[in-house]
């Protein structure tokens, strides 16, 4: 099973193939892997087995949690990884749909902030409405404004915080851009469905 995956200078760690969203866009539904890598995990790897799989971090410019799944699903075990990267000056980024703390029910942000450089969320959507019909959150209503809230709480602690949203026809971007511009105060960047068949899940680069 693939673990990790390169793309360009960056290395990809694909942890967990678990999500609580069912984008309709997401890549999963697309294809069973990405640039030839397989990212069906048939058990979710160990620390030690995704350290393993990593080998010598110097090589790239960035590691990056960004698979199948949601990664901080894994809290414990990106915690983990990230602290090792970090005693050896490599950049960590994680690619997230802004859930971790519905998922952990309690602020999980300076429990990673620490290790990491950069986060990048996946907004996706003007408003809830739209969010539910497209990312189909199992924590159903409400969900929207629990990643806005992830994202605005991530800014006392990471610098480098970008939100993302995916050019599907039913988004209006230009108002995705202004919410997390105005509204949220942090980058903005725009991704297209091109994009995230050849990177992952999110369409992160």
């Amino acid at each position: 099973m693939t673990i990790v995956y390169q793309i360009g200078h960056s290395l990809y760690l694909n942890i967990t193939n678990r999500c609580p969203n069912q984008c309709g866009f997401c890549v999963r539904y697309k294809t069973d892997s990405i640039q030839g890598y397989d990212l069906t995990l048939a058990a979710e790897p160990s620390v030690k087995e995704i350290l393993e799989a990593i080998g010598n971090p110097a090589r790239f410019r960035e590691i990056v949690f960004c698979g199948y799944g949601e990664p901080l699903v894994r809290l414990a075990e990106v915690i983990a990884v990230s602290k090792f990267l970090k005693g050896k000056n490599i950049p960590v980024r994680v690619n997230t749909n802004g859930q971790g703390n519905l998922i952990h029910q309690r602020n999980i942000i300076p429990e990673i902030a620490p290790y990491i450089s950069t986060i990048s969320v996946s907004l996706n959507a003007e408003n809830e409405d739209v969010y539910n019909q497209i990312c189909q959150p199992s924590f159903g209503p409400g969900t929207y404004q629990k990643v806005k809230e992830f994202i605005l709480a991530c800014k006392p602690y990471i610098a480098n915080i970008i939100v993302t949203a995916v050019a599907v026809p039913q988004v209006n971007i230009k108002t995705i851009q202004q919410i997390v511009e105005q509204e949220l105060g942090v980058r903005f960047k725009l991704r297209h469905n091109d994009d995230i068949v050849q990177e992952n899940s999110y369409g992160h680069k």
